[in-house]
């Protein structure tokens, strides 16, 4: 596949797993019955989004995603999106600072962005003159949203860097000696 298929592949498949993901957490009910509390998969796919792709990628996929989340829960529309585009642009301009290649850096920026864009969502619901149900309980929820999101920050970089291998074009590697080229041996 060439270079211009997979730059316009890479983009689809991010944003076809950004509803999937929304789909799975508005879908399945087991993870929030066996850990008490609901798990939150796009913080982490942002992290991948805005350390390997360009802003426009991290726009839409704030965009999609954010409302594609509000629209299944009791939010109102557009309050997931502000939280995911301050925090993929933010990665974005200083994603050269970034370890982004290493898995505790990953690890890290999914524990921080899992933690941070739910309490950022909260706080935007309370300045909108929202009344979320905040709680002791809620402190619960909080740290299992930010330990699933840190653990599987960096199996999206995995699964993403698979597709791009096994998707991707790889330049041949060409030598100086051509297959055809006859050696001559001997004494001439």
């Amino acid at each position: 596949m060439g270079d211009a298929a997979m730059s316009a592949l890479t983009p689809i498949l991010i944003l076809a797993v950004a509803l999937l993901a929304v789909f799975f957490e508005a879908s399945f009910d087991a993870p929030r019955r066996w850990l008490g509390a609901q798990v939150d998969l796009l913080p982490g796919l942002m992290v991948y989004v805005s350390l390997s792709s360009n802003l426009l990628m991290v726009l839409a996929f704030a965009l999609v995603s954010g409302f594609a989340l509000d629209s299944l829960s009791a939010n109102p529309p557009g309050a997931t999106v502000l939280p995911l585009l301050v925090l993929g642009a933010l990665m974005q301009r200083f994603r050269h600072l970034l370890l982004s290649g290493e898995i505790y850096a990953q690890w890290l920026l999914g524990l921080g962005a899992s933690a941070g864009v739910p309490l950022c969502t909260v706080l935007l619901l309370m300045a909108l003159g929202g009344a979320p149900l905040v709680s002791w309980g809620s402190v619960w929820q909080w740290l299992v949203m930010a330990a699933v999101g840190s653990v599987l920050t960096p199996l999206y970089f995995l699964v993403f860097d698979q597709l791009r291998w096994m998707f991707g074009y790889r330049p041949v590697q060409e030598t100086s000696f051509r297959p055809d080229r006859e050696i001559a041996r001997g004494r001439n």
